[in-house]
């Protein structure tokens, strides 16, 4: 229910000249190795024309897909060895009898549950037996708030998805939410658009649900029949939802509302009742993120047979436990969201689904061995330095922006000076008490962590915010902004190669580590981040003149990557242009804190690569990465990241730095023209 700002996405590269420009070896001092991979580059590519294939087509051509994958990238290539290291200890802790409620005891027991396929064979449908009892029990449209109090309670977002979150106009208290959810295709677009291929989608997509009911028990004829049911109903949520663009806007998805407001918008629909049952009888204050969706709620429940809701339930409640349960169950949810919607081939192995749910319910149990282990506090030291280099040159830059007045200057200084920061793991370790996990099948323990877990986010409701609070567990290969938090977080999994290298010279590693942490501060200043002020509020603190000066140059931004054609689809701008503002700001910081760094420094050529040079290639190599052409599409429909290859030439393009330093001419593509260049957070505005 928190907004989180995701950094996860890959980048490309581009060059000029097949050959780097060169200073004279007379301006040279020698070096060691620069964390540049001289095989990822591509000579026979021009650094000018495309600065991704130049900088990473050694590595695309060497790094196929694996068939467990619809991406391959330096993320996943990380994600995977933090996975490897996880299994090691997960592997020890599920053959260690452990003192009964440590963190070994909890992680190993549901570790060994998920790998015990046997066992999972043999328990069949009777974990989730007594709920499919409970939905045949159905009498009337007035027992849906108990039942859907009850599967909110595993983590199944049914009709719609309620928990906690920071109140963003009093961030200090957190408040009850509730949001549109309900669906089972990824979004809502797939329900609405009219292309030939989203219409093979909803097709597919039929014959999925009709296959999971008929291994539920349902015949061919009467599965077929629910199908069509569920996607007639599922439609109308769609249509009633908010679009991925509108979901950006915080102060669209802002609305709180008393109980008797809540009653009001969904008046069929016992609210007292649900709140009873999910363990909130007395919540008086709901931030509702979507009215007009709860309406079309209320419509459903008054006109939708109670057939189909049994028949939607039964679906949500298998297309959510399908991993969980037998081999046909998995099997057939992979081949239709995974083989595809995504392009992936094969599943993956167990273990690693099985390290990846580990993490997923108990990511700082196991992130506290796994940091002990793998994480030194030298990393966090230099994290540290880096954050606070990158802080300097963004308050450098505020402090010269010709565009902003001295009023909102002011603000954004003092929005800086509050940042807050959280670097590899959390200085509280969460509390798993009163999560139980055994040798039990393991749909038992799935079910028992969803509960933890939903009980352990609706305790928050009414209280004041926990600031010591994550949101990722520490072994994630990712970071994020928090803008209610008005801080930035970087978990111990990504500050290692190739993000961050010890051995590496300084300009790899603030084009890598670097650019990433500029990336998520200038995310406090993205389209979204800059609505919240110093204390993480829902608050306008520019001046309506600065207000339109960011809007347009933000526009600039959104324009050039709507340009960006994706297998004959075009990116949407507005989607992307958080994360687009991100890099370009990041880098534009990274690249400023790291000039400081050198003064009084003799430059160096390494490998034929100026300081600039590697600087850069620092950036597009931490973004290499290949995709299936399904996972593409599915990721310029849903995801508010660009494509890999647009996070480098996007904001590269924009740079005069970047031409200077491969020699680019005003006429290629690398560079953008003067009144087409696109400039938010740069100290030359």
């Amino acid at each position: 229910m928190r907004r989180l700002i995701s950094i996860i996405a890959a980048v490309i590269l581009a060059g000029c000249a097949s050959q780097p420009q060169q200073e004279p070896a007379a301006r040279a001092a020698a070096a060691p190795s620069t964390g540049v991979d001289l095989s990822n580059v591509d000579r026979t590519a021009n650094a000018c024309t495309d600065f991704y294939q130049f900088a990473n087509g050694g590595w695309m051509k060497s790094h196929p897909i694996p068939a467990g994958y619809s991406n391959w990238g330096n993320f996943s290539v990380l994600a995977s060895s933090n996975q490897e290291k996880a299994r090691t200890i997960l592997s020890k802790a599920a053959k260690t009898k452990a003192p009964a409620g440590s963190d070994q005891q909890r992680v190993g027991d549901y570790y060994a549950s998920c790998m015990d396929e046997k066992s999972i064979e043999r328990a069949g449908l009777a974990p989730i037996q007594p709920d499919l009892a409970r939905i045949a029990a159905l009498r009337s449209v007035s027992d849906l708030p108990q039942t859907l109090a009850h599967f909110h309670s595993y983590r199944i977002p049914s009709v719609f998805a309620f928990g906690s979150t920071q109140d963003f106009k009093n961030t200090e208290q957190v408040v009850a939410a509730i949001n549109q959810s309900g669906l089972g295709l990824p979004d809502r677009d797939y329900y609405t658009k009219d292309d030939p291929k989203s219409k093979e989608i909803r097709v597919r997509y039929l014959q999925h649900v009709a296959r999971m009911l008929e291994l539920l028990g349902s015949d061919k004829t009467d599965a077929q029949s629910q199908a069509r049911n569920i996607m007639d109903f599922e439609t109308k949520l769609a249509q009633a939802s908010m679009t991925n663009v509108e979901l950006r806007d915080p102060q669209a998805t802002y609305h709180k509302a008393t109980r008797d407001e809540l009653q009001a918008l969904a008046p069929s629909f016992s609210w007292p009742e649900y709140f009873a049952a999910v363990g909130l009888p007395s919540v008086q204050t709901i931030i509702v993120g979507q009215p007009q969706f709860l309406t079309e709620v209320d419509q459903l429940i008054r006109t939708t047979p109670l057939d189909t809701w049994k028949s939607y339930l039964r679906w949500n409640l298998i297309n959510s436990e399908a991993s969980k349960l037998p081999k046909q169950f998995e099997d057939t949810d992979f081949d239709f969201y995974q083989r595809y919607l995504s392009g992936t081939k094969e599943n993956r192995p167990r273990w690693k689904r099985c390290v990846a749910a580990t993490d997923t319910v108990l990511g700082e149990a196991l992130g506290r061995l796994w940091t002990q282990r793998y994480f030194p506090d030298s990393a966090k030291t230099q994290a540290l330095d880096m954050v606070n280099n990158l802080t300097l040159a963004l308050r450098e830059d505020l402090s010269t922006l010709l565009w902003m007045s001295p009023e909102t200057r002011q603000q954004a200084l003092a929005k800086l000076q509050a940042f807050g920061l959280k670097i590899g793991y959390p200085e509280k370790w969460r509390d798993y008490t009163a999560m139980t996990i055994s040798r039990q099948p393991y749909e038992g323990n799935a079910i028992a962590a969803n509960q933890f877990e939903f009980r352990r986010d609706l305790n928050k409701v009414d209280k004041p915010v926990d600031r010591t609070e994550w949101l990722m567990s520490p072994a994630t290969v990712n970071a994020y902004n928090n803008p209610p938090m008005n801080e930035i977080v970087f978990p111990a999994g990504i500050l290692q190669p190739p993000f961050y290298d010890p051995n590496a010279d300084e300009a790899y590693n603030y084009g890598g580590m670097g650019a990433v942490i500029g990336h998520e501060i200038i995310h406090g200043f993205d389209d979204q981040g800059r609505q919240f002020d110093l204390r993480g509020n829902l608050a306008d603190w520019w001046t309506p003149e600065d207000k339109a000066r960011f809007i347009e140059r933000a526009k600039c931004v959104s324009d050039q990557f709507s340009g960006y054609d994706v297998s004959g689809e075009h990116m949407t701008g507005d989607l992307v242009l958080g994360e687009s503002i991100a890099d370009l700001g990041g880098l534009q910081l990274a690249y400023a804190a790291y000039q400081k760094s050198q003064e009084g420094k003799p430059r160096k050529i390494v490998d034929g690569f100026t300081p600039e040079q590697r600087f850069y290639l620092g950036w597009a190599q931490v973004w290499a990465d290949n995709a299936t052409k399904e996972s593409e599409r599915l990721q310029i429909t849903t995801d508010p990241h660009p494509l890999s290859r647009f996070r480098v030439n996007g904001p590269l393009s924009n740079l005069p730095e970047f031409a200077t330093a491969f020699g680019c001419k005003a006429s290629d593509p690398m560079v953008r023209a003067n009144d087409k260049r696109c400039n938010v957070w740069g100290a030359t505005n």
